[in-house]
């Protein structure tokens, strides 16, 4: 279940549709799958790579699977670096991770106070949801 209220007021600068934003939200906690495999699919893979029994070319799926990957984890790591460079990297573990909270990146170091790091994430959210089409 969604840890983030998803219902921003429409009156917010950032306003974007609850759909909108579960989907945005969504996409950005598959980004350590993502990561996982990116890392994992590095060289070339043996086989047929789309499963199927037909003769295939593994190289060249291989290489538009990891240019899928590599685009939607730059759209993440970008976004989150276009909302505020000094703070990409605990918005991206944020965004990126279910479980993180904001006292958790406080711990770890986090430079800013409360107000300000939830603006950036709804900031966040609203220019992925633009980027993504919504």
């Amino acid at each position: 279940m969604t840890r983030i209220r998803s219902t921003f007021s429409k009156k917010s600068k950032y306003y974007i549709s609850q759909h909108a934003f579960l989907t945005v939200y969504h996409h950005c906690l598959n980004y350590a799958d993502w990561k996982a495999e990116y890392d994992a699919s590095i060289g070339l893979q043996h086989g047929n790579s789309d499963g199927g029994s037909r003769i295939g070319n593994p190289t060249a799926s291989q290489a538009i699977r990891l240019m899928d990957l590599s685009k939607r984890i730059d759209l993440i790591r970008n976004t989150a670096h276009d909302v505020e460079p000094d703070l990409d990297p605990w918005l991206l573990m944020y965004v990126t991770d279910e479980s993180m909270t904001f006292d958790k990146l406080k711990a770890l170091g986090m430079p800013c106070e409360r107000d300000m790091f939830y603006d950036r994430r709804r900031k966040f959210y609203w220019i992925m949801a633009k980027k993504m089409g919504y």
